[in-house]
């Protein structure tokens, strides 16, 4: 009996072998979705944050949000410096190609109008509003900003980005005793906030 117990797996072995996977897979996918926006990465870091709430390791919100924030702001600075390596190359690049193809003229030219008034404030709110990033990034190139000072700015987006999203998972995971319940919730409230300024944008043109 002594060695069968030696041998099956405790509920911490577990628990860190999870962790061991689970922060390089949030890393790797929201530095992904930072990169190529197709990747829902608010709905990963909440869900991520369902499952740490849900866990007895200390500190495990806090490696959420550090490995959340941290990914987001590697991919920014990544997707801007290629932004602007095609602003200075004479036939642009896919890169450059794929910003501004997600940033419509209209909401180009009402970023960068608030970029011209309110400047790094409108940086850090361009992440917490869906599908707001971009076509800020984008005003920040064609307004020439150096990388240093769209890093600068984009720190307190991404940390705000990180916490709006841990939240959100955090009232998941505090409503049901288990995991996969707040994880469907906090699916569902980021999908829910992804979709409706789409929807209201509908709405308005169409009456």
């Amino acid at each position: 009996m002594a060695a069968a117990g030696s041998t099956a797996a405790t509920p911490s072995s577990v628990g860190s072998a999870q962790q061991a996977i689970g922060y390089p897979t949030l890393f790797l996918l929201v530095l992904v979705g930072a990169l190529v926006p197709v990747v829902p990465t608010g709905a990963l870091v909440s869900s991520a944050a369902v499952v740490a709430f849900h866990q007895t390791a200390p500190l495990a919100l806090a490696l959420v949000f550090v490995t959340a924030s941290l990914a987001a702001f590697l991919g920014d600075a990544a997707l801007y410096w290629l932004g602007r390596r095609g602003l200075r190359s004479k036939n642009g690049s896919r890169w450059l190609e794929a910003i501004r193809s997600r940033a419509p003229e209209e909401r180009l030219e009402q970023a960068q109008g608030k970029l011209a008034e309110h400047g790094v404030a409108v940086l850090v709110l361009s992440r917490l509003v869906p599908a707001g990033r971009i076509p800020v990034m984008l005003a920040c190139l064609l307004a020439e900003w150096p990388l240093r000072r769209f890093a600068r700015g984009n720190v307190a987006a991404c940390l705000a980005w990180a916490a709006t999203y841990q939240v959100i998972g955090i009232l998941g995971g505090s409503l049901f005793a288990e995991p996969w319940e707040g994880v469907v919730v906090a699916v569902a409230l980021t999908v829910l906030i992804s979709v409706t300024p789409g929807l209201w944008r509908r709405v308005r043109s169409s009456a």
